[in-house]
């Protein structure tokens, strides 16, 4: 039995296809002054096959998947069409006087270096889509013709190193039963584009097409992350029963989709989505998402070669807010540094960038910024129920500030007559200590604490999430991390606010009894999630979720917290 990551739900039980990695060998060559027009013009031609059969992908998406999926090709589109892309191969052609494959593959290699040591998982994967575009720009430098995978005579279930968005798009999803990769998390597109099509997916199996040999029966358990090879009678009877549980299990989740989040004793709570781009809210709303906690904005400037403009970004909030209709959307302001970089604005390189020059710091630096998204943000807020949320607040005098600004644009839209909701609501991220231990000073000054505990943990514990080394330490459990949070949930209760939660322990279905417990008002999560928190929360009672999340407050380890859960 093999392990990875859970990539796309359910079980798959078939024959193995091993798709065999060609390797797209080049000879890099050093080439005359006289043959620069050349190469640079076998690179445009490269580049309008690429966009070619990426406008034929897209149309096939759109088709089986719908607008929301075919928007991954929409983007690898940007990726072939981006000036400053081209450009610098093209320069890379004429000043090194380098071939078309070894300029286009070294550019390539670069900016996919910069994406993928972002700590953002979703900006991470985002390297492997314009890798995917780079081996589809080479392969037509050098002439290679594709894998036909619409053309399948037998079910199947893909083994390979890696299967691209585009290869995924192109599936005939009536032969191929399931996926495993080698490489691939779950906020890849190949992960993303499987759940849509419905098809289970593990990734992350190291050495996995050595493992297996086309013809070989497999069983991809996308439950659990794990890929059987030639499974005995007893493991397949086995996996047989957990297709049909699971089978029944999905179709009473989905029963639940229009059903409040409340307990058997009817205290209600929020179940909302976190969203990168508008391409995500049909999934929200599809897993009964009541709303929107989480809107991170920095996915619309990262997707734009230049400062989006005040009408650009009025355009994405005003798209939200008329899909979401009546139901609220948080939108979080510029994120931006530590790992998350925008080519066009000039960070300063620092030595510790996840405790610098970053996010709120960022647009308080720069009110230029900072007041034409808010008066984007103020705009749509007319149209529909919008409320702004800061994030990287640590003290009261950064939340003034910040306040400030917002009633400064306040009085200039009142003064050029642009209507806007005069009472919107305003809040803040809790993912600094030193927030969470003010929590009762700046719920004064609040609206609503979203807690981000993703970057809380990673503050609280003095642990970079991202340190493969540091992973058994990174502990969401840790009762330091707990007592925070239960502590800014007092903190705002007591002064009459309402507290929400948009890091990954939201969606997390072991900590929903604490979570509960503590006195949580709105759980903000991946669509994904949604159901199963639903389902937690309306099976128990609040009073239960209490003396759950009492007997948490009194444990002394995250293992000790651990088992007590587990045992739930």
């Amino acid at each position: 039995m093999l392990s990875g990551v859970a990539a796309s739900p359910g079980i798959a039980i078939g024959k193995a296809l091993v798709l065999e990695e060609v390797a797209l060998s080049f000879t890099r060559k050093e080439i005359k002054k006289t043959e620069v027009i050349d190469e640079q013009a076998r690179l445009d031609a490269a580049l309008q096959a690429t966009e070619e059969q990426l406008n034929k992908i897209k149309a096939k998406a759109e088709d089986k998947m719908g607008s929301e999926q075919a928007a991954i090709f929409a983007a690898h589109l940007l990726v072939v069409q981006d000036p400053e892309l081209i450009s610098a191969i093209k320069k890379k052609i004429e000043t090194e006087k380098s071939n078309a494959e070894t300029a286009l593959s070294e550019t390539i290699e670069e900016f996919v270096n910069i994406f993928s040591t972002m700590e953002d998982e979703y900006m991470r994967e985002r390297a492997a889509d314009i890798k995917d575009v780079g081996q589809r720009i080479l392969k037509n430098l050098l002439g290679y013709e594709e894998q036909n995978l619409e053309q399948l005579e037998d079910e199947v279930i893909l083994i390979a190193n890696d299967l691209t968005p585009s290869d995924t798009a192109q599936v005939d999803k009536e032969k191929v039963l399931g996926f495993a990769t080698e490489i691939g998390g779950r906020t890849s597109h190949t992960a993303i584009m499987s759940r849509s099509l419905e098809i289970p997916a593990v990734a992350g199996i190291n050495s996995l097409t050595n493992e297996i040999n086309t013809g070989d029966q497999i069983i991809v358990d996308g439950l659990e992350g794990k890929v059987l090879i030639n499974p005995s009678f007893q493991q397949l009877k086995l996996y047989e029963d957990k297709l049909k549980q699971f089978q029944r299990r999905k179709a009473k989740l989905a029963e639940l989709k229009e059903l409040p989040a409340q307990t058997q004793d009817d205290h209600r709570v929020e179940l909302v989505a976190n969203i990168g781009t508008t391409r995500d809210i049909n999934g929200a709303l599809e897993k009964g998402a009541e709303g929107i906690g989480l809107y991170r904005t920095e996915f619309l400037y990262m997707d734009c070669e230049s400062m989006p403009t005040e009408e650009e970004q009025y355009s994405a909030y005003q798209e939200v807010v008329q899909k979401m209709e009546d139901k609220p959307v948080i939108i979080r302001t510029l994120d931006i540094g530590g790992d998350k970089e925008l080519p066009y604005l000039d960070l300063p390189d620092e030595m510790n960038p996840f405790l610098g020059y970053r996010a709120i710091r960022i647009c308080l630096d720069r009110p230029d910024i900072f007041k034409t998204q808010l008066r984007a943000i103020l705009r749509a807020s007319a149209n529909g129920n919008i409320k702004i949320m800061y994030p990287m607040i640590f003290s009261i005098e950064e939340l003034r500030a910040a306040n400030q600004v917002l009633e400064e644009v306040k009085n200039d839209l009142r003064e050029e007559t642009i209507s806007f909701d005069e009472d919107i609501e305003v809040g803040m991220m809790i993912e600094v200590p030193a927030a969470a231990l003010t929590a009762d000073i700046l719920a004064k000054e609040v609206d609503f604490f979203s807690i981000g505990t993703n970057d809380l943990i990673q503050y609280t514990t003095a642990v970079d999430r991202m340190n493969k080394n540091l992973s058994d330490l990174y502990r969401p459990l840790h009762p330091a991390v707990l007592h925070l949070i239960k502590a800014v949930i007092d903190a705002a209760h007591q002064q009459g606010k309402w507290v929400g939660m948009c890091g990954e322990m939201a969606g997390d279905i072991r900590l929903t009894p604490v979570l509960l417990g503590f006195g949580l008002d709105e759980f903000s999560m991946s669509a994904d999630a949604v159901p199963e928190v639903k389902e937690i929360i309306r099976s128990m009672t609040k009073e239960e979720a209490k003396k759950i999340a009492k007997d948490i407050l009194q444990m002394e380890t995250a293992q000790e917290i651990k088992d007590y859960l587990d045992k739930l």
